[in-house]
């Protein structure tokens, strides 16, 4: 009987401990880890029709326009605008792909997402359906791009693109104006 008691007393006095217990964290990645992640997945075919419905951004200028006024953050959709003069577009009905375009308008590439949730994977494009690149998004502030073979081509933190030697390589503007 003394046993049981000692026995209930240990549990009574470690389960509560226990149950309070939370496990919370974040996955972590680094460059190979990364690449070993995106090398083991296998990709579908990007949507030859759902290329061709935006192979010209009918709201060019006006995209342009909120670059100058730092607007990224719009109503029906988020820009990203990059040091190159090419900008993105993901729209908030479809956040599965994010298109790429030319200062003038015209698609360059396509990207597609197998989540929206982080971490998740992305294949970007050519127009004619050749892979490009591939990324881990890892949060809104890093993500790791690979070529098709698993070459490192930048690992983005916040608002900079790093090569292998830790070289900014690219950068992109974060505004946000809401509405």
């Amino acid at each position: 009987m003394l046993k049981k008691l000692i026995l209930f007393l240990v549990l009574f006095l470690i389960l509560p401990v226990n149950a309070e217990t939370m496990l919370t964290g974040e996955v972590s990645y680094d460059v190979d880890s990364a690449r070993e992640e995106m090398l083991s997945t296998p990709r579908a075919k990007l949507n030859s029709s759902l290329v061709a419905k935006h192979i010209t951004d009918q709201e060019n200028r006006e995209n342009l326009e909120y670059v100058l006024q730092g607007n990224v953050e719009l109503k029906d959709r988020t820009l990203a605008f990059f040091s190159d003069g090419t900008y993105a577009v993901m729209y908030n009905h479809d956040k599965y792909h994010v298109w790429y375009y030319s200062r003038d308008g015209k698609l360059i590439y396509a990207e597609e997402k197998d989540g929206i949730d982080y971490p998740y994977k992305s294949y970007k494009y050519t127009t004619m359906g050749e892979l490009v690149n591939m990324g881990l998004r890892v949060s809104k502030e890093e993500t790791f791009i690979y070529s098709p073979n698993g070459r490192l081509i930048a690992h983005w933190l916040r608002e900079n693109a790093y090569d292998e030697d830790g070289q900014v390589i690219m950068q992109r503007k974060y505004a946000v104006k809401n509405y």
